[in-house]
């Protein structure tokens, strides 16, 4: 993720809204695709960088969860991000607003990722939609009482990624990250993973070639069938082998949970390089969304951020925070999504 700059040259990150250098508003400009410093006007706001005539997206004006801006003919209207949600959580429930604003927090950091890649997402067949729903309410930090009805499971379905807002709380995310023994469950990582079943609905299994090179690499979808996949995992776990040819032990369990957890790797690997760039860490190389690159030299790009990543946490008495291995399996399945990508890539 770039870092970007204030009209008083004061840094500005992704969720910025305002300047903590000259208080100015700031705000995704859709015209120079980057957070900018705003300039009241009789009538909405101007982009400081490149004078636009902007309004904030309804969710920014009115609700505040949301930092980017419209073209001020749509003012009142949802920012090109905020119209992917076709269900909000229910902002009578204590709690659930802020939530909401992590959700959709997530959501812009996906969307900046996918546009950067080059990556359609509302001229495909489904297009990309998010329901962030909720079978419980709050009751106290990590603590939650179901409201009984449907149970709501985050997933993927005909397009749609639903989220289930308890995610969004920090405390119980972490609990079912421990309990379900899954290091890289986060609320961004929700995302990138679900994201991953999209793209391969919509990418992979309409491409004949894609699907049979998919099946090669990952497994034939109906065998076992998902129920089944699902029953195994949950009763015997990962083998013991698991390291040697998935990226996590879930994505043992169903060949498409392997694509979608690959997916999820390729994307955090290339957003945190394309970080360390920005950032001036890292010992060489430039972003990936600027210059193609195969997967060995990026993923060895990854392993040296990684050495020096984990020797600043370890001299903080932290965990390492780059613990992502790569067998040739794995190599060869990153790859696969790499060229996914690519061929998605508008020409």
């Amino acid at each position: 993720m770039r870092t970007f700059e204030c009209a008083c040259q004061g840094p500005l990150f992704f969720e910025n809204t305002q300047c903590t250098r000259c208080q100015r508003e700031v705000g995704w400009c859709p015209e120079c695709e980057a957070i900018v410093g705003l300039d009241p006007l009789d009538q909405g706001f101007g982009c400081t960088v490149c004078a636009a005539e902007l309004a904030k997206c309804v969710n920014y004006a009115v609700q505040r969860v949301c930092n980017r801006l419209v073209p001020r003919a749509n003012d009142g209207g949802l920012c090109d991000c905020c119209v992917h949600t076709r269900v909000i959580p229910d902002l009578d429930v204590p709690g659930h607003r802020e939530r909401w604003a992590r959700l959709e927090e997530a959501k812009r950091r996906l969307v900046y990722q996918l546009d950067a890649l080059g990556l359609p997402r509302r001229d495909l067949d489904p297009p990309l939609r998010f329901e962030f729903l909720a079978d419980s309410v709050p009751t106290g930090p990590g603590r939650w009482r179901a409201m009984g009805g449907e149970q709501v499971m985050t997933g993927h379905a005909g397009g749609t990624i639903t989220i289930d807002v308890q995610e969004a709380d920090d405390a119980e995310r972490e609990r079912m990250r421990l309990e379900m023994g899954e290091d890289y469950r986060t609320l961004l990582g929700h995302f990138r993973h679900e994201s991953g079943h999209y793209y391969w609905e919509v990418l992979v299994d309409p491409d004949p070639q894609l699907r049979a090179d998919y099946v090669a690499l990952f497994g034939d979808p109906n065998q076992p069938t998902y129920a089944d996949a699902l029953e195994r995992h949950y009763s015997e776990g990962a083998p013991a082998d698991w390291a040697e040819r998935f990226t996590t032990p879930y994505a043992s369990m169903h060949s498409w949970e392997d694509f979608a957890e690959t997916w999820a790797a390729y994307l955090e690997i290339v957003s945190t390089l394309d970080t360390a760039v920005h950032l001036g860490l890292g010992r060489r190389g430039a972003s990936p969304y600027e210059r193609a690159e195969a997967i060995e030299p990026l993923l060895e790009r990854y392993r040296d951020l990684g050495i020096d990543l984990n020797e600043m946490n370890r001299a903080m008495g932290l965990d390492d925070l780059l613990t992502r291995r790569f067998p040739d399996p794995v190599v060869e399945k990153l790859a696969y999504v790499d060229r996914v990508v690519r061929g998605a890539q508008p020409r």
